[in-house]
């Protein structure tokens, strides 16, 4: 059982609701927070203070003296379009408006916010359509959500179940976990790739990082050299110098890794903080406008991934290349011994469609869109749009990294006996359990594929825990 509080929820609490199935309830104090929050804006309202979506209209209307109908909120903005949510992420979704309303702000009823955890706890799957949020508040998704709640709505309900952005949130949260299992899996694939090139470990030893300690550098290059701890490569590589998409991986990689850092922190800070506007702030007797709704620290976090995981895209796709190079691996065109097969030649088609995908949607959005609302809503977050094609990105490079590692364990296989570290060896073994060495030609689609599901599904345990070691308790 997770416990919602105003302390805040953690992305690991976040990630076992979503997907474990794992129920959850309000602690005794954020029940307190909610009834007292709710009580306030009960008696402001009363007494006649303009309290914003409760005795004023909305967006443009907020100088219209009128209470809307709290139940009419949701309705009029359930306005989504494009792909469903699936059950992951309306889970996700849920559980981050849950953490928001456990923090008191709202001004919301007890019995939506319990209606609202009864929706999470009951396992039904409203349909949520993904497109329609412009970041500053995720009303779309969200409106679609609280149609599925048979609770009259009263007060600042209606406007407290879609004023936030836990769409951008949640999905910001799943995306954190994806990404990392596919920084890992890239980790495993230019570990087992330094293994089939023979490549020279020089850039990775720490006197490196230590001359120019850029962010990330350190420890990408001592989880990589854990993988190949007890190998024999250290002791012979072929080349001086190696390839840069060799002798840089672990800078590139680093800078990817600060990258999703940034991400998840900011993420943690939002599954701990109250975004409703107006707020309640009981001890105060205080209803406060705020816009802390608005998401572009979101969408830039997102964004800086995205840019950042498409130049390590760049790199896996230049390794699979030398390594189907005779002229740069020393080994067998395409990586097959049969006359007349083509081998692994095609794979490289795939890779360079990936990386033109990937360098496609790391393109920014653009910071201008089209006001709205009378034009009151003049600026707009985008995070959820961000977040979406980020997510879309992330797939990408789990299927990038997956056409690496095929190839890198084919060329470890034709490099005869190898000792190979403990790390890669269990990468290697890995591999196989998913896809046969390849020896005739066959259906490259069914092997990537395969091993993409067993990325997403299971990761590479051995360059997880050489990726854990060391790392500081706050990161992901």
């Amino acid at each position: 059982m997770i416990h919602f509080d105003p302390q805040g929820l953690t992305l690991a609490d976040l990630l076992t609701i979503a997907r474990q199935d794992v129920p959850a309830d309000f602690s005794p104090k954020a029940l307190q927070r909610i009834d007292e929050g709710h009580r306030l804006l009960v008696k402001l309202a009363a007494e006649g203070t303009p309290i914003y979506g409760v005795n004023t209209g909305l967006g443009a209307a907020v100088d219209t003296p009128l209470a809307p109908v709290q139940a009419s909120i949701p309705l009029g903005r359930a306005v989504g379009v494009g792909r469903l949510a699936n059950r992951q992420e309306l889970r996700a979704i849920t559980a981050v408006r849950l953490a928001g309303l456990a923090q008191g702000r709202s001004g919301i009823s007890l019995a939506a916010a319990q209606a609202l955890l009864d929706l999470l706890n009951s396992g039904v799957e409203p349909e949520v359509p993904l497109l329609g949020s412009l970041g500053e508040s995720d009303l779309a998704p969200l409106a679609h959500l609280s149609l599925a709640l048979a609770v009259p709505l009263t007060g600042k309900d209606g406007l407290a179940l879609v004023s936030a952005n836990a769409a951008s949130v949640g999905l910001g949260a799943l995306l954190v976990a994806e990404a990392q299992r596919a920084l890992e899996a890239l980790l495993a694939a230019l570990a087992l790739s330094c293994e089939g090139y023979r490549a020279n470990l020089s850039p990775f030893q720490p006197w490196a990082s230590r001359l120019r300690p850029a962010p990330g550098q350190t420890e990408q290059s001592a989880a990589l050299l854990r993988l190949l701890a007890a190998g024999e490569l250290a002791d012979g590589p072929r080349r001086l110098q190696d390839p840069l998409s060799f002798r840089c991986a672990t800078v590139v990689q680093g800078a990817a890794q600060q990258a999703l850092h940034q991400l998840h922190a900011l993420i943690e800070l939002e599954l701990r903080s109250g975004a409703d506007n107006p707020a309640l702030i009981s001890e105060e007797a205080l209803v406060l406008a705020t816009a802390n709704f608005d998401s572009t620290h979101l969408a830039l976090a997102a964004e800086g991934l995205g840019l950042a995981l498409s130049r390590v895209a760049a790199c896996s796709a230049e390794r699979i290349a030398k390594l189907l190079s005779p002229a740069s691996s020393d080994l067998p065109r395409f990586l097959i011994t049969q006359p007349g097969h083509v081998g692994m030649a095609a794979l490289q088609r795939t890779s360079s469609a990936l990386v033109a995908e990937i360098g496609h949607l790391a393109n920014p959005l653009p910071a201008v869109s089209v006001p709205v609302a009378d034009r009151v809503e003049d600026y707009a977050g985008q995070a959820l749009a961000v977040v979406d094609k980020t997510r879309r990105l992330v797939e990408r490079v789990v299927w990038l990294a997956s056409i690496e590692l095929i190839v890198a364990a084919q060329a470890v296989d034709l490099r005869g006996t190898l000792r190979l570290g403990q790390g890669t060896g269990q990468i290697h073994a890995e591999v196989r359990s998913q896809v046969a060495h390849l020896d005739q030609d066959r259906s490259g689609s069914v092997d990537v594929l395969a091993l993409g599901r067993f990325i997403s599904t299971h990761g590479f345990s051995a360059a997880s825990a050489a990726t854990t070691a060391g790392r500081s308790p706050t990161r992901c």
